[in-house]
């Protein structure tokens, strides 16, 4: 119980200063009747509100997960973190097979799945991503491709 009251008022407190800087945004003068505050205030209120729940009524104490969990967790982020600096000179592709590959791996250790279920994920967000949705994403390294 004590960690979700915790939790809920580091949550609360994170979404009054969401509030207060939803406070600042500027509006210029061909802003429509609402303006551009009401909804960033609105989802900071949401978030308040969802917090002092779990401050008034928390749910009994919670069975934490071991630390091999809590290092599985650090290596995905670790992974993910090197796969944000990797898309810039590697391109789209490659980093996010392997990526893709790494974290299906953690699901479900069975590699041959994983390297299938990257490299399947990878093409088909390229695609979507470049002729779907019209990103600018460079495919392959520009060394590559020239």
């Amino acid at each position: 119980m004590a960690s979700d009251r915790i939790f809920g008022l580091v949550a609360a407190l994170v979404a009054l200063a969401y509030i207060v800087s939803a406070t600042q945004i500027q509006t210029s003068f061909l802003a429509d009747p609402v303006g551009p505050k009401v909804f960033p205030i609105g989802i900071g209120v949401i978030a308040a509100i969802s917090a002092m729940f779990l401050v008034f009524r928390p749910d009994p104490e919670p069975q934490w997960p071991g630390l091999r969990t809590f290092l599985a967790l650090g290596f995905s982020v670790l992974v993910l973190v090197a796969y944000a600096y990797a898309l810039k000179p590697l391109g789209f592709l490659l980093p996010t097979a392997v990526v893709a590959g790494i974290l299906s791996y953690q699901i479900s250790p069975r590699a041959r799945f994983a390297t299938i279920s990257g490299a399947s994920l990878a093409i088909g967000l390229f695609l979507i991503f470049r002729f779907a949705l019209g990103l600018g994403l460079v495919a392959f390294p520009r060394w590559l491709t020239g």
